[in-house]
């Protein structure tokens, strides 16, 4: 009996193993889409995708799957067609909700974004009922170290908007979209840590929730991200 309880235990571990390897695979092929959809699909002129190639190649990601990704975003796959959609909304506690997808089925991602939100206890909006909260932003993440001061002074000489130094590990970056690219470059020079880069939509107005309701929101974002044809998603939650 041991020996099938330690199989089975084996089994568990690998499979938890798989869910997560996959759930990384899942986010870095969106970073790919993303980043190739902003920027075009030659990562030599765009950072933003070296990055994200870089990322995935760390991770072990076959070269096939990250071509893959960028031939969707850039409308190279044969025989289908994708459009590029953004859907608004709100969660519980009227938090507002921007998704952004990419789809070969507008009926399909349409009737589960509403279904995810629905049982939630959220709804999807008209056209414009949130987007008007949103405006686009570049944004960089990057890692701490002892290079912080120098991070700093190069994203104040490349225009950044804000500069958020307050967190434990990481510096984030707030910049106008058309900088971002050109401030990559200039950080990537000094041989520093860049977790990620990319255009978000970022609120103009955030709200604060109790832990509970932040927890409730998140569940629900972590259901959305889970459909293929979400690429990303925004909320105005502090």
């Amino acid at each position: 009996m041991s020996g099938h309880s330690k199989w089975a235990t084996i089994r568990r571990k690998k499979g938890l193993i798989d869910s997560k390897r996959g759930a990384l695979f899942t986010k870095l092929v969106k970073d790919i889409v993303t980043t190739a959809r902003q920027g075009g699909g030659d990562p030599t002129g765009n950072p933003s995708l070296r990055l994200a190639i870089q990322k995935a190649k760390e991770n072990s990601m076959p070269m096939d799957n990250i071509q893959r990704a960028i031939d969707k975003a850039t409308g190279n796959l044969k025989g289908v067609i994708y459009e590029n959609i953004v859907y608004e909304g709100y969660g519980p506690y009227g938090v507002a909700i921007l998704m952004e997808v990419m789809t070969d089925n507008r009926n399909r991602t349409v009737s589960n974004l509403r279904a995810t939100l629905g049982k939630a206890g959220g709804n999807l909006g008209e056209s414009g009922s949130v987007g008007w909260m949103f405006e686009k932003k570049g944004i960089l993440v990057v890692s701490k170290s002892e290079l912080d001061d120098q991070v700093i002074e190069i994203a104040m000489e490349g225009e950044a908007e804000e500069i958020f130094d307050n967190y434990d590990e990481v510096i984030v970056i707030e910049t106008d979209p058309s900088q971002l690219n050109s401030l990559l470059s200039k950080l990537e020079k000094i041989k520093i840590n860049i977790l990620e880069s990319k255009i978000e939509m970022v609120a103009s107005n955030k709200v604060e929730l109790s832990d509970e309701a932040r927890e409730r929101i998140e569940n629900l974002i972590e259901k959305l991200e889970d459909d293929d044809d979400v690429q990303n998603i925004y909320t105005n939650l502090n």
